[in-house]
C-alpha cells in the first residue's frame, strides 16, 4: 500500500474516530492512540508499514516545538531558568536513578543496559503533555508551566544520553567526543547569527513582495532546514526546532509564521499519535496482560512519586506538587528514539524493547485516566484537609453587603468607600481576600450561602444586599433564601446572562443588572458613531434596541423554558427591528447640534445627565430593569 493511500485512510479514520471519541469525554490524544491500534497490525492491518509513515509524522512534533519557542522570548526562557535547569535536572536525575534500580533489579539487565532503559523511561511525552494542558486550558497555570520547563529540560538531556549510548556499547568512536560538542555549540552559534542577519531581513524581503501564501512556504522552509541540519550533526530535531523558534519570537513575522504552520502541526501531532498507536504490539498484551499493565502503572507511580517529591523539596505546595507529577507520569516519545539507538548499538536486546515500547504506550494511555482521577478525586483531599475556617464576621450593623468581590462586587465597594458608606464585603476566593487585606481593605472569607453567616454579617440590620457572586446556582439560593426571609430588605441582583435573569425575575427579585450588557450598548454605540452616524441617531438606534430587547425579556419570561418558543420570538424580534430601522431612516430627522460634543454625555455608559431635559423621555442605560 502506498504512503499516500495509508495517509489518506489514517485521515478518513481520524475524522470519524476522534470526533466520536470526544463525544464520549475521551481525551484528542487517546483518540488518535486508538485510532492507530485499530488501523495497525494488531487489529485491522490497514496500515502494513507504519515505520515509513512515523518519519512523516515526526514533523508533527518538530513543528510542535517550534511554535513552542516562538512564544518565549529570550528574556522570557532566561526568566525559566530556574525551572528548567533545577527542577528539571533533578526530575531527570532522581527518576532516572530510581528507575534505574527497578530494571537493574526486576529484570536482571546489565548495568549499562539498566542505566538506558531507567533514564529512557525518565523522559516524558512533549507532545502528549502539552496537547492534554492545552484541551485542559492549563498550560499557563503554575503546574502547566513547571511541566513545561521540565519537559525542555527533558528534551535537552536526550541529547547527552543518546551521546554516551556508543561509549557504552564498548565501541571506540570519536563521534562523540570533544569536536562533535564543538560543533554543537557553533551550530547554535551559527543559527543566532543567521536569525538576526540573514532570517528577518528575508522575511522583510518576501513580506514586501506582497505574496502572503509565501510567508508560509518561509516559515516551513526555516524548520526543515533546521531540522535537516541538526540530522546531519546527530543532534536533536526537537530541541534545534524549539531554538529556532525562541530565536524568531521576538520577530514581527512571529504571528503570521505562527498562523501558517499552526495547522500542519496539528495534523502531523495527531499523525504521529496514531503512528505510535500502530506500533503498539497488542498480541504482549495479550500473552502477559498483568505484567505489561502492571509494569505501566508502576512507571507511573514510580514517577509520580519522584516527581511530588523533587517538587515538594523545591517548596511546591501539594496541589501543584501533584499535578506536576501527574502531567510527567508517562514515558515519552524520546524513550522510543533512545532505546532504538540502544538496541542498534546492541546495548539492549530486542527482546526487552518491544515490551518496554508497550509499556511506554500504555503510560500514555493511562495518563489521562490517572490526571481525571487526581484532578477530580486525590486534590479535593488535600483543600478539604487544608481548607481554613471561615471568618468570624463581626456584626457592626452595616447599612450594605456586598456578597462577592469580583468586578462587580469591587466597583460597589470603591463607590461606597468614596462616600463614607460602611459595608461588609463577602467572598469565597482566599487570594482575592490575602491581596485585598494586605492593602488595607476589608474583605470577609466565608459561603454567602450560609444563613448562619448572613446572619453574622448583620443582614437583619442591612439596608442594601448586593449579590454579585459567579455561581448562577449559589445566586439562585441566596437571592431564594432573602426573598423569603428579608423581604424588606433591597436586594442588587447580578444576573450571568438572560436565563438567569429569568430565574430571578421567577423569584420576585425587581433589580437586576446583565452581565456585560451595558458594556455591549455602551461598545454599540461608540461604533456607530465611529462608522459615519451622528450621536444623536447612534443614540436613537441603541435605545431602541434596548427598548424591544427588554420587551422581548418580558415576553419571553412566559416561555423562557420552551426553546422553540424563545427562538420564533427572537426571529419575530428582528424582522420587527430591522422595520423600524427602516422607517427611521426615511421619516425621523433630526437636530444636527442636539448631540453636539458635550462634556455632560457619558459615552461609555451612555448616561444621561440633567441638562439634556428635553430628551427626559429617553430611557437612562444605567438603570436596572424593573418589572
Amino acid at each position: 500500500m502506498s504512503p499516500l493511500l495509508q495517509i489518506t485512510l489514517f485521515l478518513g479514520a481520524a475524522l470519524i474516530l476522534v470526533p466520536l471519541g470526544k463525544k464520549f469525554g475521551i481525551a484528542t490524544v487517546l483518540g488518535y492512540l486508538f485510532t492507530g491500534i485499530l488501523l495497525g497490525p494488531s487489529v485491522f492491518n490497514i496500515a502494513s508499514d507504519p515505520e515509513e509513515i512515523m518519519h512523516l509524522a515526526e514533523f508533527g512534533v518538530i513543528l510542535l516545538m517550534f511554535l513552542i519557542g516562538l512564544e518565549l522570548r529570550p528574556q522570557r526562557l532566561w526568566e525559566m531558568r530556574q525551572s528548567i535547569f533545577v527542577m528539571g535536572s533533578l526530575q531527570v536525575v532522581v527518576t532516572g536513578i530510581v528507575l534505574m534500580g527497578t530494571v537493574f533489579l526486576l529484570l536482571q539487565q546489565s548495568l549499562s543496559a539498566s542505566f538506558v532503559i531507567g533514564f529512557a523511561l525518565a523522559l516524558s511525552s512533549t507532545a502528549f503533555v502539552l496537547q492534554l494542558l492545552s484541551e485542559k486550558q492549563q498550560l499557563n497555570t503554575t503546574h502547566g508551566q513547571q511541566s513545561f520547563s521540565i519537559l525542555l529540560f527533558q528534551d535537552i538531556a536526550a541529547i547527552p544520553l543518546l551521546a554516551v549510548i556508543p561509549l557504552l556499547s564498548g565501541a571506540e568512536s570519536t563521534h562523540h567526543g570533544i569536536a562533535y560538542f564543538a560543533a554543537i555549540i557553533a551550530t547554535f552559534t551559527g543559527l543566532f547569527l543567521f536569525s538576526r542577519y540573514v532570517m528577518r531581513p528575508f522575511f522583510r524581503f518576501v513580506a514586501k513582495s506582497g505574496a502572503t501564501e509565501l510567508l508560509t512556504a518561509v516559515g516551513l522552509f526555516i524548520v526543515l532546514a533546521v531540522v535537516l541540519l541538526m540530522d546531519t550533526l546527530g543532534i536533536s530535531t526537537t530541541l534545534g526546532a524549539f531554538l529556532t523558534g525562541v530565536l524568531l519570537a521576538d520577530s514581527e513575522f512571529r504571528h503570521e509564521i505562527e498562523a501558517s504552520i499552526s495547522p500542519f502541526k496539528g495534523l502531523l501531532l495527531g499523525l504521529f499519535f496514531m503512528t505510535v498507536g500502530m506500533t503498539t504490539q497488542l498480541n504482549l498484551l495479550v500473552e502477559l496482560p498483568l505484567q505489561i499493565i502492571g509494569a505501566a502503572l508502576l512507571l507511573i507511580i514510580i514517577k509520580m512519586i519522584a516527581m511530588t517529591a523533587v517538587a515538594r523539596f523545591k517548596k511546591m505546595n501539594w496541589q501543584n506538587s501533584l499535578m506536576v507529577a501527574t502531567c510527567l507520569a508517562q514515558g515519552g516519545e524520546f524513550a522510543f528514539v533512545v532505546l532504538n539507538v540502544a538496541k542498534s548499538e546492541k546495548v539492549i536486546q530486542a527482546a526487552i524493547l518491544e515490551p518496554i515500547t508497550l509499556v511506554v504506550t500504555l503510560s500514555m494511555v493511562f495518563t489521562p485516566i490517572v490526571f481525571w482521577l487526581v484532578s477530580t478525586w486525590v486534590l479535593p483531599l488535600f483543600n478539604k484537609d487544608q481548607a481554613p475556617k471561615y471568618d468570624d464576621i463581626p456584626n457592626q450593623h452595616p447599612p450594605l453587603i456586598i456578597a462577592g468581590f469580583g468586578r462587580v462586587g469591587q466597583i460597589v465597594a470603591r463607590l461606597a468607600h468614596m462616600q463614607h458608606f460602611p459595608f461588609t464585603a463577602i467572598d469565597h476566593n482566599l487570594q482575592k481576600i490575602d491581596f485585598v487585606r494586605r492593602y488595607g481593605g476589608t474583605l470577609y472569607y466565608g459561603d454567602v450561602t450560609l444563613p448562619d453567616l448572613l446572619r453574622s454579617a448583620g443582614i437583619e440590620q442591612a439596608k442594601v444586599f448586593v449579590l454579585a457572586i459567579d455561581d448562577v446556582e449559589d445566586s439562585m439560593n441566596v437571592a431564594r433564601h432573602i426573598r423569603l426571609n428579608y423581604p424588606n430588605l433591597t436586594l442588587l441582583v447580578r444576573a450571568r446572562d438572560r436565563y438567569h435573569m429569568h430565574l430571578l425575575r421567577d423569584l420576585g427579585v425587581k433589580h437586576i443588572w446583565r452581565e456585560t450588557y451595558l458594556t455591549s450598548l455602551g461598545i454599540g454605540y461608540r461604533t456607530l458613531c465611529e462608522l459615519g452616524l451622528d450621536k444623536s441617531t447612534a443614540y436613537d438606534s441603541v435605545e431602541l434596541f434596548r427598548n424591544y430587547d427588554e420587551d422581548l425579556l418580558t415576553r419571553q419570561q412566559r416561555i423562557y423554558t420552551d426553546e422553540q418558543k424563545v427562538y420564533e420570538s427572537y426571529r419575530d424580534f428582528i424582522s420587527e427591528l430591522e422595520h423600524l430601522f427602516e422607517s427611521d431612516a426615511q421619516i425621523t430627522q433630526h437636530d444636527p447640534d442636539q448631540f453636539e460634543d458635550n462634556p455632560d454625555i457619558d459615552e461609555s455608559g451612555l448616561e444621561r445627565k440633567e441638562i439634556l431635559k428635553h430628551t427626559h423621555d429617553r430611557i437612562n442605560v444605567t438603570r436596572d430593569h424593573e418589572n
